[in-house]
């Protein structure tokens, strides 16, 4: 925590099973129960296919690539990343589901060494190999000293908070939450006698009630509250007006910064009572290089927030966002050219909320939320829709 402010990296989805897991140094067993792909060293050579040779082995610090660089510059208090793969040996695929990601547990390091603050568990793929798989998954991370939230034994488990001192006392709290517009099956709802995930059947505001009591309860004064919730399409803009009430209701509740993620590709960002909501941060990490058919939305740009919030209040300070770009599976930073892409669609599909995101010399962007928001009518209401089609070996709603 330097200057009041406290400073929060977060990202979308971080997917290290499948081709990821198979170019580490102990990939699992690479048989897949899917429709188009029964081999995940497949989606390895689609990747080479399109960008070229990837080295087999590659050292556990490989798919961050220049993320860590960033990282170990910019030294946030606490990084917060949506862990969209079990960790576990488990054979248990959920039968009749499209995609399961799994990440042998000697792989482990891959994901330690962006060394990781909280990694939020609320998601369509945690159960991917049943909750034996969860399980393994919970004990492999609490091993390795690395908190969770959004997932437990139980439902009391799944809805508790991580905390990360960052100073002086004070806390960045994180919960999480899956919904089933993102598709989290309902019954991997955590109960009183169940594994599973935190779970909302939609964005309703008898969910966001629920949530706001768990914010009021947890958060002590000097804290900063993150409500990590997995929800929506993966394709697409426009952000349906229940989730713009379901974001605003958890600020109205005490909550700091709404991240949002699900889609693999960001989606716009809003400043509300002087708190950031980031309705999607796009994926970060997966093994999509090589498979068409969305190429519209440029999932191969991968953006990484960096948000900067008063410490005393929780407010917004300055969002910054780093384009990246996945090649060979390993991000590097996007080109000038990308970058502007980037910066342009963000500021389009923001503006509707007041937001404008400005290119900086360094090739970032930043919003400032000093900057006058235009008019042009109600949030949410204008932002760009687009649907393009084409065959692709993702689920198309719910991957």
């Amino acid at each position: 925590m330097q200057g009041g402010a406290v400073t929060l990296c977060l990202t979308g989805d971080v997917m290290l099973g499948r081709g990821v897991d198979q170019i580490l140094p102990h990939p699992g067993d690479p048989a897949l129960a899917e429709a188009y792909v029964r081999d995940a060293r497949t989606y390895v050579e689609l990747a080479e296919a399109v960008n070229g040779p990837i080295p087999r082995p590659v050292d556990f610090s490989w798919p961050w690539g220049v993320v860590l660089r960033v990282l170990a510059r910019t030294a946030p208090d606490a990084l917060v990343l949506n862990l969209e793969t079990s960790v576990t040996r488990s054979d248990d695929a959920i039968p009749g589901k499209g995609i399961h990601y799994r990440m042998h547990p000697a792989n482990l390091p891959c994901l330690t060494a962006a060394r990781p603050d909280v990694c939020v568990l609320a998601n369509n793929h945690v159960l991917d190999y049943g909750r034996r798989g969860l399980e393994e998954t919970l004990d492999v991370l609490a091993a390795a000293g690395l908190r969770t939230a959004g997932a437990g034994r139980d439902a009391e488990q799944a809805a508790r908070p991580a905390a990360v001192p960052v100073g002086r006392g004070r806390r960045v709290l994180v919960l999480s939450l899956g919904m089933e517009s993102s598709g989290v099956p309902p019954d991997w709802a955590a109960t009183a006698d169940r594994s599973g995930v935190a779970f909302a059947a939609e964005a309703s505001g008898s969910a966001a009630a629920e949530l706001a009591v768990r914010i009021r309860e947890a958060k002590r004064p000097g804290d900063v509250c993150v409500v990590s919730v997995h929800w929506g399409s993966n394709w697409g803009y426009r952000v349906p007006p229940d989730q713009i009430r379901f974001a605003h209701a958890l600020v109205d509740a005490g909550a700091d910064v709404v991240h949002g993620h699900s889609s693999h590709h960001p989606r716009p960002v809003e400043v509300y009572r002087g708190r950031l909501i980031a309705y999607g941060c796009g994926d970060l990490i997966n093994d999509y290089e090589g498979i068409t058919g969305y190429a519209t939305y440029r999932d191969d740009l991968r953006p990484l927030y960096l948000v900067s919030v008063e410490a005393a209040t929780g407010r917004l300070r300055e969002l910054c966002v780093v384009p990246l770009q996945a090649r060979r599976m390993r991000l590097r930073r996007a080109s000038a050219a990308d970058s502007r892409w980037l910066g342009g669609t963000l500021d389009r599909v923001s503006r509707h909320f007041g937001v404008r995101i400005r290119p900086r010399p360094d090739g970032t962007l930043a919003l400032r939320p000093e900057e006058p928001p235009e008019s042009g009518g109600p949030a949410g209401a204008g932002a760009a829709r687009a649907e393009p089609s084409g065959r692709h070996r993702r689920e198309s709603s719910t991957n």
